[in-house]
C-alpha cells in the first residue's frame, strides 16, 4: 500500500480508491460491450444465426446479475481485494481463450458464462460496496461517479472495438480486452485496500471524534447472500426496486446495448458508425449519471426515478419511427445517454435507507440481478423478434411500454429517511 500517499491525503485517499475502481468498471464495461460488436463479424465467421450470437449474450447478461449478491457478500467475507483481483484475472482468462474458439458451446461458455460471473463481481455492486465503505459524505456523488465508468467504458472501446472486429479478423478485439483486464491487476492489489480501517482511516466525511461503529462478526458467505435477500424479501420496497430496476436492464444495455448496432445494420449505417454513436450516448451518460448522484444527495429519489424511466420509455417508443438519419440519431443518442444509467444512484440510495449499510451492498446485489435478469430477457427477445418480424420495431415499443409502467412503480416506493435494521431471520 502507498503508505505516504495515504498519510498525505488522509480521508481523501477515498477518491485514490474511486480512481482505480473506476477503471476496473471501465475496463469491465469494455468487455460487456464485446457481444455487441461481435454479432456480425461471428455470424460471417462461423455462419451462426443471430438467435445463438444473442442466446450467448443473453446468458452472460444474466450471470453477470446473478453472481452480484454473492460477489458482494464475498468481498465482506474473504476481502474486496481478493474478489476483485480473481474477477480480472476471469475476465483476462475468458476473453484471450475466446479468440481460440470455434463451436458454438465454446461461446456460451466463454462469454455467456465466464464472462459474465468475472465481469458480475465488477460491476454496480462493486461500486455499491466501495461507496458504502468509504465515503458518510457525498455518497450519491461517489456511486454516481464510479456508476460513469461504464459510459465511459463505452465510450473509447466501443469505437475502437468495433474497429478491431471489422479489421478482417475479429480476434484482435478479444485480445484488446484481455490486455486491459490484465492491465489493471498491479493497480488494484496496490492502491485498493479491503476497506479505509486496514490503512488507518476513516471513511470520507467522517467525524474522527466519534466512536467507530461497532463491528459485527462474519457470517457465511451463503448465509449473508441469502440472509440478507430473505430480509429484503419481506419488504413492498424491495420489489417495488427489483421491478424497475428489471426494466432498467431491460431497456439498456439488454436492448440498445446487444441490439442498436444490429438494428442501425437494418437500415444501412456501418458498424464503426453505429458504434459511435453508442458512445455518443457514453459520453452524455457520464454527464447524466455523475449529475444524477449529485442530485440524488439533495431530492427525492423517487421523483428522479420517475423522471428517468418515463423519459426513456418515450425515447424507445419514438426510436422506431425515426428517419434514423444522422441528425435523428444523434438527437436518441444524446438524450438516452443522459438518461442511460443516472438510476443507479438513486436506487442504491434507497436501498440503502431502507435495508441499512450493512445490507445494502448485498441486497442491492439483488436487484441488480433483477437489472440482469431483465437485460438478459430483452437481449434474447430483441433477436427472436428480429428474425421472426423482420424488424425490431415491436421489441422497441414493448420496451419503451415498460419504462412507463416502471416511472409510475417508482412513485409507489416509500422511503425512510434514516436506515432501520430490519428483523433478524
Amino acid at each position: 500500500m502507498p503508505a505516504n500517499l495515504i498519510h498525505r491525503l488522509g480521508q481523501r485517499y477515498a477518491f485514490v480508491v474511486v480512481g482505480v475502481i473506476f477503471l476496473c468498471l471501465l475496463f469491465s464495461a469494455g468487455l460487456r460491450a464485446t457481444p455487441s460488436v461481435l454479432l456480425d463479424p461471428l455470424e460471417q465467421a462461423f455462419g451462426w444465426n443471430r438467435n445463438i450470437t444473442s442466446l450467448a449474450a443473453a446468458i452472460g447478461i444474466f450471470f453477470y446479475g446473478m453472481v452480484g449478491p454473492f460477489a458482494a457478500a464475498a468481498m465482506d467475507h474473504f476481502g474486496l481485494r481478493r474478489v476483485l483481483l480473481g474477477a480480472l484475472l476471469v475476465m483476462a482468462g475468458s476473453s484471450a481463450a475466446s479468440a481460440y474458439m470455434s463451436q458454438t458451446w465454446h461461446l456460451i461458455v466463454l462469454w455467456g458464462f465466464f464472462s459474465g460471473v468475472g465481469s458480475g463481481a465488477v460491476a454496480a455492486v462493486l461500486g455499491a460496496t466501495i461507496a458504502n465503505r468509504w465515503f458518510t459524505k457525498h455518497r450519491g456523488l461517489a456511486m454516481g461517479i464510479l456508476t460513469a465508468s461504464t459510459a465511459t467504458g463505452n465510450l473509447i472501446f466501443l469505437p475502437l472495438l468495433a474497429a478491431l472486429a471489422s479489421s478482417g479478423d475479429w480476434r484482435w478485439a478479444v485480445w484488446a480486452v484481455a490486455f486491459a483486464m490484465l492491465l489493471m491487476l498491479p493497480l488494484a492489489w496496490y492502491f485498493v485496500p479491503n476497506q479505509p480501517a486496514d490503512v488507518g482511516l476513516l471513511p470520507y466525511g467522517s467525524n474522527p471524534d466519534l466512536p467507530p461503529a461497532p463491528t459485527t462478526p462474519k457470517i457465511g458467505l451463503l448465509a449473508s447472500a441469502f440472509g440478507a435477500l430473505g430480509r429484503a424479501a419481506r419488504t413492498q420496497t424491495f420489489w417495488f426496486l427489483f421491478a424497475t430496476f428489471w426494466v432498467c436492464g431491460f431497456t439498456t444495455n439488454g436492448l440498445v446495448g446487444t441490439h442498436l448496432i444490429a438494428m442501425c445494420g437494418d437500415h444501412g449505417i456501418l458498424p464503426v458508425q453505429a458504434a459511435g454513436l453508442l458512445a455518443l450516448m457514453g459520453v452524455f451518460d457520464l454527464v447524466g449519471t455523475t449529475a444524477s448522484g449529485w442530485l440524488t444527495d439533495r431530492y427525492d429519489p423517487r421523483k428522479l426515478l420517475c423522471m428517468y424511466y418515463g423519459l426513456r420509455g418515450i425515447s424507445l417508443i419514438l426510436l422506431p419511427y425515426s428517419d434514423f438519419s444522422l441528425y435523428s440519431l444523434s438527437i436518441f443518442a444524446i438524450f438516452y445517454g443522459l438518461d442511460w444509467i443516472a438510476t443507479v444512484p438513486p436506487t442504491l440510495r434507497l436501498a440503502t435507507d431502507a435495508f441499512g449499510d450493512r445490507d445494502a451492498p448485498v441486497v442491492f446485489g439483488w436487484i441488480v440481478a433483477g437489472h440482469q435478469i431483465g437485460a438478459a430477457t430483452a437481449a434474447w427477445m430483441g433477436g427472436y423478434m428480429r428474425d421472426s418480424t423482420g424488424s425490431y420495431l415491436t421489441a422497441f415499443v414493448l420496451s419503451g411500454a415498460t419504462g412507463l409502467i416502471a416511472a409510475v412503480i417508482a412513485l409507489l416506493i416509500k422511503r425512510q429517511q434514516t436506515p432501520a435494521p430490519l428483523a433478524a431471520a
